[in-house]
């Protein structure tokens, strides 16, 4: 069966983005990458919604001969996987490998991942609050940058009462902390 994998790059005061929906703070430099590559592996599949995909599109021609190879290692990786978009404005998907569903049916993810030994991960704050409310995920990874941003798009939605066990954490150069946890309910 597979895990359902929520990964996110938070500031220290738990937000994806800020304010004004920036998120260049979070760019991983080249140990954060390779180390989020080694995780990202075994995913099958990635679940989106609509604005993480439209961010995260761009790897589906990014990763030329030009690009660094974390970069290249990157863009193989999840041009190898299958795509879910949930959207309700979204006309089509651009990228290969990729479907749009109109809404969100946590019944269809349960017979995705009793379908599937391999991982499945989830991107979007929204998106992925809707599956942790419905007790979806399995893991949560987060990597915790050293800088905080005062408000703005949470990693984990207000009011989710869940229950975590540490699993594995891991600090890195540039002072990024990666903390992966089972979440128990």
């Amino acid at each position: 069966m597979g895990q359902l994998i929520y990964s996110g790059i938070t500031s220290l005061d738990g937000y994806l983005a800020d304010s004004k929906g920036n998120f260049d703070w979070s760019a991983p430099d080249e140990e954060v990458h390779a180390f989020v590559n080694d995780l990202e592996r075994d995913a099958g599949t990635y679940l989106f919604g609509r604005r993480m995909y439209e961010v995260m599109s761009v790897w589906d021609t990014m990763g030329g001969p030009e690009d660094p190879p974390v970069i290249q290692d990157f863009a193989r990786i999840w041009r190898g996987a299958d795509k879910v978009v949930y959207s309700s404005s979204l006309a089509h998907a651009t990228t290969a490998r990729t479907r749009v569903e109109r809404s969100f049916n946590p019944d269809a993810v349960r017979e995705l991942k009793a379908g599937t030994d391999r991982n499945i991960g989830i991107g979007g704050a929204t998106l992925a609050a809707a599956a942790l409310r419905a007790g979806l995920v399995d893991e949560c990874q987060i990597f915790v940058n050293p800088v905080a941003v005062g408000g703005g798009l949470r990693y984990l939605p207000d009011g989710l009462n869940l229950r975590l066990d540490l699993l594995d954490e891991h600090r890195f150069g540039n002072g990024v902390v990666y903390l992966r946890y089972r979440c128990l309910g």
